[in-house]
């Protein structure tokens, strides 16, 4: 007889991770505890005056600016650090604090050239590529148009500290399902969803070196082209759509902007990014600066 193979256990994880985790879920417990208000305004101002500086985000914000906007004041810079840091860590407890989140963007009013058409591809059965940015809340868009009927699904890029990871993602289930993984498997469940005419939400301003070069505020940024690829492929609607926050910092509006034409592919993604960026310059505090969006001059060439 031959003797089954055990299966190999999975590496325990490191202990910074560890560490990391049990402070991330500490903040974050701690504050559902609190009036919904509140915990949003405290997780905000702690990012912004311990994580950011801890985590070197002010630093990456600055050379970010410093790289697409020179021609930008000090303090204009600096108080955009801060306001982007204040955003991400509102951003984070919104995610977790599940129906009281879901309450704020029920409502939230809509405009913008793509919501008639999104009505309208709804109606028609349809499928439809809701195609965000990281700027305002990201789930505030899937999270209203989930609430008003459409069938969402959307992808997240699992976290190299699977502890974090796990609730984050259970966190992230209860704004709208399903989620899948950025894995074969999750991507091919997420077209799967689309083609029966289903509604997806891609979040489409990250960086990937496997992903051609296009420009974004004048530079080259590798922006990956599958939501236009599934776009044509499954003839469906693709819109740029954006959750912005509102002035009080606690509510927000949704702007869909106009639907992009089917064409090739790298060609709508550039229109893509050219509406994300407009987005941005008219509220240049919700975009997450913290990324590293940019190939730094020098390194490589954009397209044209």
């Amino acid at each position: 007889m031959s003797k089954t193979t055990p299966p190999v256990p999975a590496p325990a994880p490191p202990l910074a991770h560890k560490v990391q985790n049990i402070a991330a879920q500490s903040v974050l417990r701690g504050a559902l505890l609190l009036p919904y208000e509140t915990r949003v305004r405290l997780v905000g101002w702690l990012v912004q005056t311990v994580l950011a500086p801890l985590s070197g985000w002010n630093k990456r914000v600055r050379a970010n600016l410093d790289l697409v906007a020179p021609e930008m004041s000090e303090a204009e810079k600096h108080r955009i650090s801060a306001r982007v840091a204040n955003n991400v860590g509102r951003t984070l407890i919104e995610i977790y604090s599940g129906d009281a989140f879901l309450d704020r963007v029920r409502d939230a009013p809509q405009s913008g050239p793509g919501i008639e058409a999104i009505n309208e591809a709804k109606k028609q059965g349809r499928p439809i590529v809701l195609l965000t940015a990281h700027i305002g809340n990201y789930d505030a868009v899937r999270g209203a148009f989930a609430q008003a009927g459409h069938e969402m699904a959307a992808l997240y890029k699992p976290m190299r500290n699977t502890g974090f990871n796990d609730h984050y993602v259970e966190a992230v289930e209860q704004i709208a399902s399903p989620v899948y993984p950025t894995t074969s498997r999750g991507i091919a469940s997420l077209i799967s969803h689309l083609k029966k005419g289903g509604t997806i939400g891609i979040v489409g301003d990250i960086g990937s070196t496997k992903a051609p070069l296009l420009t974004f505020f004048g530079q080259p940024a590798h922006t990956p082209v599958s939501a236009a690829e599934w776009a044509l492929k499954y003839d469906a609607l693709l819109v740029p759509i954006y959750g912005l926050r509102q002035p009080d910092g606690l509510t927000f509006r949704i702007f869909a902007d106009t639907p992009i034409p089917h064409g090739e592919p790298e060609k709508m993604m550039q229109t893509y990014n050219d509406s994300v960026e407009a987005i941005t310059r008219a509220h240049m505090d919700q975009w997450f600066w913290i990324h590293k969006r940019w190939k730094r001059p020098g390194r490589a060439t954009a397209k044209p």
